[in-house]
């Protein structure tokens, strides 16, 4: 398989360096809009600066797009119909709309669409989904991501939220976990939102919280806040509760906001049976940020090789993307939004 790699920030490289262990692949282009220093490993591979030029020149056979969020859709678009299968980061777009356009491609062209939900290919997430379905719902979702993030790490969230809003860019993980789990469309959304910093743009907003309803009774609550001024304390709750108990993930007391690999470790997940004593399930030696991507990788290319039936995935992608983005409207609406997924 010829693979090109579009946007060379955290994200993109972890991707590249992922598809550089694949057999029978090749990475035949790198594409960033300015140059970029890189691994040792990425530095012989040619750089390009057009997506589209690269697209066309190189045809090749996967796509991985890893460019801020605004261009997602076109990219993931053009690419399939050149004949390419795509991998793209999440969010899988900007707008509902253009979600469904790109999947919609994907159905007229034939082509593997992946999104780069990265916890679903990591067995402490798969454990805790499979724990919560045995409780039956049901469920409260209770799940936060909070990062105390300065120096280069805020640079990275402030050039995000030139787009993207933090419960939109880290929200769609945790809603798709919520959809795996309960099956049951959402309905409705209810978002807060706050700007707490003069440096990012006088309509966007570094913290928000929202509330998500689903047709089966399920509710759920998620928070998102970027920056040096966000606290330390409490930033990472991970809790699904049901009638019958509830199973939780519980993180060391070391544990840093501002750590990639903490966005994915769990560390011990505790499962709570009513009348039962509570069980806490190691998570030791689980993988780390590279790990789980070299696991997306191989996810995408046993997809392709397999044929394999994408259509629940696409599916749980445009319903997480619809109620972050509803998320959204209501912060800045200032009311509840009705969702028909």
């Amino acid at each position: 398989m010829r693979v090109m790699v579009a946007g060379l920030g955290n994200m993109g490289r972890s991707h590249a360096l992922a598809w550089l262990k694949q057999p029978g692949a090749e990475i035949v282009g790198l594409v960033n809009r300015s140059p970029v220093d890189l691994p040792p490993e990425l530095a012989a591979i040619p750089q390009s600066q057009d997506f589209h030029e690269a697209l066309h020149r190189l045809r090749p056979d996967v796509a991985v797009i890893a460019t801020y969020s605004d261009s997602h859709a076109e990219y993931a678009i053009a690419a399939m119909r050149a004949g390419a299968h795509v991998f793209v980061e999440k969010p899988l777009a900007t707008t509902v709309e253009d979600a469904r356009r790109v999947v919609e491609c994907a159905g007229e062209t034939g082509r593997k669409l992946v999104v780069g939900y990265i916890l679903r290919h990591h067995p402490s997430w798969q454990r805790l989904i499979d724990e919560a379905r045995a409780l039956g719902g049901p469920y409260v979702f209770r799940l936060n991501l909070n990062q105390q993030s300065s120096g280069p790490t805020w640079q990275v969230h402030k050039a995000l939220m030139h787009t993207t809003p933090p419960i939109v860019d880290c929200g769609v993980h945790y809603v798709d976990v919520m959809c795996q789990i309960t099956d049951a469309p959402p309905v409705e959304v209810r978002g807060m939102g706050l700007r707490l910093s003069d440096e990012i743009a006088a309509d966007m907003y570094n913290y928000g919280h929202f509330q998500v309803l689903f047709q089966d009774g399920s509710l759920g609550w998620y928070e998102a806040g970027w920056g040096p001024m966000m606290s330390d304390s409490a930033f990472f709750v991970k809790d699904v509760v049901s009638p019958r108990g509830a199973v939780s993930i519980r993180m060391p007391e070391d544990a840093r906001s501002d750590d990639i690999d903490t966005h994915t470790r769990t560390a011990t997940l505790r499962l709570h049976r009513i009348g039962e004593p509570d069980q806490d399930i190691s998570m030791r030696d689980e993988p780390g940020h590279q790990q789980l991507c070299d696991a997306e990788a191989a996810f995408m290319a046993r997809a392709i090789a397999g044929d394999m039936d994408l259509e629940r995935h696409m599916r749980d992608a445009v319903s997480s993307l619809a109620v972050c983005l509803a998320a959204d409207e209501s912060v800045r609406t200032g009311q509840p939004v009705r969702l028909r997924i």
